[in-house]
């Protein structure tokens, strides 16, 4: 699998990431050990998680994988740090003490003593300053490499990156990890262009539409998708309304014509879509993950592009067809 540079940092992925917010529910350790050691061995590096997911379990579990199974430097490990739940109810604290707790926790779970990527999980009203210094902390403790941000707009982006710019002894953000797929295009809007101003990577989360993209809920809500299972259903019914069902119509022509299956298409549209350093991939199955592998040499042909682009909310602003190559799917 081919790699990327994330913005204008030292650090080095590939381009394909591997999410883990499933696991500890809908994913056990087995799986994930198969999840995880198909994508090492085709050649992934970035391995995405969150002390949110699974309240701590996709943690330990991808440490007790890195253990018995992998070398930690298989992999480019990414977390999190601010957000997670607390007497049944979502909380996102970003103080300077929460976010060092949580990254002490984080390494504890995960059996290292550094990690690649630490991230903030979502924007709060803790003073910017006192979250960036955390990751200030971290960076200089030698706990993270490198920091970045999540679910963070437009201003907000700008702002922050500007803020660690501002003093050489700071560290800067390398990174934004936001939803982008073919039925969620806003990070076109602010965020795409602020990433691309302050020389920072993006990391798409939901590059299959939360799942709509694969088709499977074209007839109906199949019980043993996220759709169909009652923790994860608030996370697909959005996209199951009838702009979405157009948008996914337009995606399986399109991988009819190609000899591709409509997750590949929706994959490869944002693989290559401009400033994106990597999807990450929420597979649950290792059927589903190979589905995705293999596709270094696969390019959308530029009509098809055009054509996803206009049905989806028009052209690509960022986009430039001379840096395309048709390929033969």
């Amino acid at each position: 699998m081919r790699t990327r540079r994330v913005g204008a940092s030292g650090l080095e992925v590939s381009q394909l990431g591997l999410g883990t917010m499933t696991w500890g529910g809908d994913t056990d350790l087995p799986t994930a050990t198969d999840l995880v050691t198909t994508f090492v061995g085709a050649g992934g590096t970035l391995v995405d998680t969150a002390p949110a997911y699974g309240g701590g379990a996709a943690e330990q579990m991808l440490g007790r994988i890195m253990r018995t199974t992998l070398n930690r430097e298989d992999v480019v490990l990414a977390t999190k740090a601010g957000f997670g739940v607390r007497d049944g109810h979502q909380v996102i604290d970003t103080s300077r003490k929460a976010m060092l707790n949580d990254l002490a926790g984080s390494l504890r779970r995960l059996r290292t003593d550094h990690v690649d990527l630490w991230q903030v999980h979502a924007w709060s009203d803790t003073p910017l300053d006192e979250t960036l210094a955390a990751l200030d902390q971290a960076v200089r403790s030698g706990m993270a490499r490198y920091v970045g941000v999540c679910n963070y707009i437009g201003w907000q982006i700008g702002t922050a990156a500007t803020w660690q710019e501002a003093v050489p002894d700071r560290n800067r953000l390398v990174s934004a990890q936001v939803e982008y797929s073919l039925l969620a295009r806003r990070a076109e809007i602010e965020v795409v262009p602020a990433l691309k101003h302050h020389e920072m990577g993006l990391f798409a989360w939901s590059p299959i539409g939360r799942g709509v993209l694969t088709g499977k809920y074209r007839t109906g809500t199949p019980r043993d998708s996220r759709g169909g299972r009652k923790h994860f259903s608030w996370f697909v019914e959005p996209y199951l309304e009838e702009r979405s069902r157009a948008v996914t119509d337009g995606v399986a022509r399109a991988a009819e014509g190609l000899g591709l299956t409509p997750a590949q298409v929706a994959l490869l549209w944002v693989r290559d879509a401009p400033g994106v350093t990597a999807p990450l991939l929420g597979a649950r199955t290792t059927e589903q993950l190979q589905a995705y592998l293999g596709l270094d040499d696969v390019r959308l042909p530029e009509p098809i592009i055009a054509a996803l682009d206009d049905i989806t909310g028009g052209p690509n602003q960022g986009r430039a067809p001379a840096h395309r190559v048709d390929a033969d799917a």
